[in-house]
C-alpha cells in the first residue's frame, strides 16, 4: 500500500487523538495498518469509520470490551445468527433503565434533603424527619427533635 491516511489524518478525521488511535490498535479494535517505505502507518478510510463506530458505541454506554465483542461478532457472522447488536443493545437498554431508576431514587432523596434544609449528615441521620433513605438504618439512634 503506497497511499493511505497517516495517523494524524485518521485521528483528526475521526475526532480522536493519536494516542487513542494507537491504544485501539493495541487492543485489537483496529487492524494493524500497512506501513510506508519510511515506516509510517498508513490507514484506509475504513479506519476512520471504525473509530467513529467505536466512539459512538462508547457514547451509548458500551465498554471497550463490549465494543470488541460486537466488532468480533460482526466480523464472524458469515450469514449465521450470532448475538450481535440487537441482543446486546437490548441488554444495554435494560442496564441504562436500571441506572435511570437508581438515579431517580437518588435525585428524589437529595432533593428532599435540600428542601428539608439538611446541612449536617450526622444530625440529619439521627432526626426522625430525615428524608435521606439511610434513616431506616439509623432507627435506634433517632430521637425526637427539630428536623435537620
Amino acid at each position: 500500500m503506497s497511499t493511505g491516511l497517516r495517523s494524524g489524518q485518521v485521528a483528526e478525521a475521526a475526532g480522536v487523538n493519536i494516542q487513542t488511535l494507537r491504544y485501539y490498535e493495541r487492543r485489537g479494535l483496529l487492524a494493524e495498518p500497512e506501513r510506508s517505505n519510511g515506516g509510517h502507518r498508513l490507514y484506509g478510510e475504513d479506519a476512520v469509520t471504525a473509530l467513529r463506530v467505536i466512539k459512538a458505541a462508547q457514547r451509548l454506554g458500551f465498554t471497550l470490551d463490549e465494543v470488541a465483542e460486537l466488532l468480533e461478532a460482526g466480523r464472524h457472522r458469515h450469514g449465521r445468527p450470532v448475538a450481535g447488536l440487537q441482543d446486546r443493545a437490548a441488554a444495554k437498554l435494560a442496564e441504562v433503565d436500571a441506572k435511570i431508576a437508581d438515579l431517580t431514587t437518588i435525585r428524589t432523596a437529595l432533593a428532599a434533603a435540600v428542601d428539608a434544609g439538611c446541612d449536617n449528615l450526622t444530625v440529619c441521620a439521627s432526626s426522625a424527619c430525615c428524608p435521606i433513605p439511610f434513616t431506616d438504618l439509623a432507627e435506634e439512634n433517632r430521637h425526637a427533635g427539630p428536623c435537620c
